[in-house]
């Protein structure tokens, strides 16, 4: 019989500040892998008048939101707590990865030179 890998089996590294470039790398795999990395390349948003969407859109608009709130779950476990401060009002995934990404990717290379 094959092994197979189960998602909820995969260790999620837990970014604690130090090495932004090598956890991001491995988050990235992990949010493709769960089809989820699109709300992270994406700015999420919800029109402002629901009313006029057919019904495709309803659905796909709902999954969107699903997607979105799954993510950003994950994002917000996957962070130490002082970190996780910087991030917990953000409603969209990517807004809450850009905030990593700015506060932390390339900031050892500053400290090397410093």
């Amino acid at each position: 019989m094959a092994n197979t890998i189960q998602p909820s089996s995969i260790p999620i590294p837990i970014f604690n500040g130090k090495n932004y470039d090598f956890w991001s790398t491995k988050m990235k795999i992990y949010f493709t892998f769960q089809d989820l990395w699109d709300m992270i390349e994406e700015r999420f948003s919800t029109p402002e008048d629901t009313s006029s969407l057919t019904s495709a859109q309803k659905k796909e608009l709902k999954e969107n939101k699903q997607k979105n709130s799954k993510t950003l779950f994950i994002l917000q476990q996957v962070v130490i707590d002082t970190i996780f401060l910087r991030i917990m009002g953000a409603t969209t995934t990517k807004e809450a990865w850009t905030t990593v990404q700015e506060d932390f990717k390339g900031s050892e290379k500053v400290r090397a030179v410093k």
